[in-house]
């Protein structure tokens, strides 16, 4: 006798919902992709306790009649495939799954009313039992409610988190779907507050998609983004892409999508880290928000059941496009570096109470505000510290004919203070150098003209055996990169040509950076793949150290080079090369505003 048997229809969708609801989030996200497929221009939603009591979504959308509404709660059941191409898809929500899958796992309540229609009617499914379709009153649209999810199967309540948890997932879900459509409006609320009240976005795509960023990632992304657009062999790319010095512990800034759909994939979340390599440490993330247009033939979106993910044909042209476009935006803004390290700066300095409250009567500067004076003047004194200020010439071109302004001192013999039209700018000369000879070694690689520069006196570096191996086995690699080494015995490197930009620099230091660069390489990857940090590593050791004065010329050389240098607001680690203060600011700092 056979064991086989058809599973019944009840079990066979609550096996569906457990690859489609994963968490209240999950069933928020087909609902609320239901309502944009259904031409919505205002989705409002209610969670209560983290959405395991309530659901509610509710459009302005097309809406459903009666007949459509009985078939929508069957598996399968689909508006979004007219041909049944699974090629083409140009909706969110195309596999018919959703709403029986819900259904097999709470209580679902649909009530709707088509465009044009004078009856509205809904429909209940009680875990998995499917109910009459009634009349019922509700304006054009539809109001999806789901209550007890995952009362029909208890195991499944057990792994959800906190209801707290629960609803911060779900704000998540809403508002990567908000980013991708900024014409329509999004509310949240937990019952007795709105987390969300997104207003639809007016004007271009580009100036609603950066306004809706701003409300939603916040108002320092939008001033600090570098608009994104670029195309290639027929896949588009548009966005926004924060500066390298606005950026993040960990990754959860960091907003994908392909056609529309939002999505966590290796290879975009890949080629964003590679837009950064060079301008950005290892253990620091940038914000963006990228929206790749993939034409359907090449792309996969129906290989994870919650269609999280995707596969393209040729990932290599995708991660290509999106590498060369982040490097292209942040090689167009030039020396702009994130308003928000002033910002940080006067904040820093406003917590030492030199922002004390103005009075117009009789000031009040306490002990802790003049302590606070002196400190801030103590560099400037010539008893102090005869070394800790060089003053500038003031016959000098105004500080208005340049951004950076023109130099008027050095502090510590390691930052240039330069005055601007507008304030003040403080500049890490070892930084700022840093990324200058690093531009230029990249710009002579690229064209294959990497000057040498001939040690008068060859240099022996010592290492463990094992690093003096790396070395020597990529001697060939390097002296492309104007390196000239070879063995030297046992445990050493000699050096006899580096690259002459970098000057009289520390050869020492340099190979054993490589070295250990070289320890953490794949020993199949080629050095040009790795050129942004080998790059680095030599234009750090060749840079202009912190501590060695400067004249009044070198000093304005290097803020002139600084404005004509891409990407050079920030070192290779992310860290900004320049600081600029506003008068404005200044002047609150001291109760004149």
């Amino acid at each position: 006798m056979s064991k086989l048997r058809r599973l019944p229809e009840v079990t066979v969708n609550r096996i569906a919902a457990g690859e489609v609801v994963e968490r209240p989030a999950s069933a928020l996200k087909e609902l609320v992709e239901n309502a944009i497929d259904a031409g919505a221009t205002q989705v409002d939603i209610v969670l209560l306790d983290g959405g395991r009591e309530l659901i509610s979504v509710t459009d302005n959308g097309d809406g459903m009649d009666g007949p459509d509404l009985a078939l929508a709660v069957e598996r399968h059941a689909t508006s979004k495939l007219p041909d049944e191409d699974l090629l083409h898809i140009q909706w969110l929500g195309f596999r018919g799954e959703a709403l029986p899958s819900i259904g097999a796992v709470a209580r679902l309540s649909i009530t709707s009313r088509a465009l044009g229609s004078e009856e509205a009617w809904c429909i209940v499914v009680d875990g998995g039992e499917v109910g009459a379709v009634t009349p019922a009153a509700q304006a054009v649209g539809t109001r999806v409610e789901v209550r007890d999810l995952f009362f029909a199967t208890p195991a499944r309540l057990k792994f959800l988190k906190t209801p707290r948890t629960e609803y911060q997932h779900a704000v998540d879900t809403v508002k990567r779907l908000a980013m991708v459509r900024p014409d329509i409006g999004f509310t949240l609320s937990d019952g007795d507050r709105r987390s969300l009240d997104l207003s639809p976005s007016i004007g271009d795509l580009f100036d609603a998609r950066l306004a809706r960023l701003g409300a939603v990632m916040g108002r320092e992304f939008a001033d600090n983004a570098l608009a994104i657009d670029a195309e290639r062999e027929g896949i588009r790319l548009t966005g926004y892409a924060g500066l390298p010095t606005l950026n993040r512990a960990n990754n959860r800034m960091q907003y994908l999508f392909v056609n529309g759909r939002p999505v966590r994939d290796r290879v975009l979340a890949g080629a964003l880290r590679a837009g950064y390599m060079d301008v950005l440490a290892h253990d620091r993330h940038a914000l963006a928000a990228l929206f790749l247009e993939v034409p359907p033939e090449l792309v996969d979106v129906n290989v994870h059941p919650m269609k999280a993910e995707v596969r393209f044909r040729d990932a290599g042209v995708v991660r290509g496009l999106i590498v060369s476009a982040l490097r292209h935006a942040m090689a167009n803004a030039g020396h702009r570096s994130s308003s928000t390290v002033s910002m940080a700066v006067l904040g820093r300095v406003q917590a030492q109470n030199f922002n004390l409250p103005y009075r117009q009567t009789q000031p009040n500067y306490g002990s802790g505000m003049m302590e606070a004076v002196a400190g801030f003047q103590a560099p400037f004194a010539a008893a102090a510290e005869p070394s800790a200020y060089v003053a500038a010439d003031d016959n000098v071109v105004p500080a208005n004919d340049y951004p950076l302004g023109v130099a008027r001192g050095q502090l510590h013999e390691t930052y240039i203070v330069a005055q601007t039209a507008t304030g003040i700018v403080i500049v890490d000369q070892h930084a700022a150098h840093e990324r200058l000879v690093m531009e230029r070694m990249q710009a002579q690689l690229a064209a294959k003209d990497v000057a040498r520069q001939l040690l008068l006196l060859p240099e022996v570096v010592e290492l463990d055996d094992d690093g003096a191996h790396r070395i020597a086995a990529r001697a060939e690699e390097l002296a492309e990169l104007g390196l000239v080494v070879e063995a030297f015995g046992t445990g050493a490197i000699v050096v006899r040509e580096v690259p002459a930009l970098l000057g009289e620099s520390d050869v020492q230091g340099l190979i054993k950076d490589l070295a250990d660069e070289l320890a953490e390489m794949d020993q199949a990857l080629a050095l040009r793949e790795r050129l942004d940090a080998v790059c680095a590593s030599m234009a750090c050791h060749g840079s202009v150290r912190a501590g060695r004065r400067l004249s009044v010329e070198e000093m304005n050389a290097l803020l002139r080079e600084m404005e004509r240098t891409p990407r050079s607001g920030q070192c290779s680690h992310g860290r900004p090369t320049y600081v600029e203060l506003k008068l404005g600011d200044i002047e609150s700092l001291f109760g004149r505003r």
